[in-house]
Formats: structure tokens, C-alpha cells, sequence
């Protein structure tokens, strides 16, 4: 399960930073993203 969640993040990070290099969709959708990733994190190492 730990494993499928980190997989899960890497991939959020990679669409991430695609959008944050060819958009200019506004600094909201980074934020919620920075935040899902740091939930992300905490639930993969347990916290």
C-alpha cells in the first residue's frame, strides 16, 4: 500500500511541474497540489 501511494505522488509531483512549465493557470492549483503532496507524504510514512 505504501508503495501505491508513493507512486501516486511521484506521479502528482511529475503533473505538477509539467503544469507549473506550461501553464499560467495561477499560483491556486500549485498550492493545492504542494498540499496534496504533503498529505500524500504523511500518509505514506505513517504520521
Amino acid at each position: 500500500m505504501g508503495s501505491f501511494l508513493y507512486t501516486i505522488a511521484v506521479v502528482l509531483v511529475i503533473l505538477w511541474a509539467i503544469g507549473y512549465f506550461c501553464s499560467t493557470v495561477g499560483a491556486i492549483i500549485h498550492l493545492l497540489m504542494i498540499a496534496i503532496i504533503a498529505v500524500l507524504l504523511r500518509v505514506i510514512q505513517g504520521k
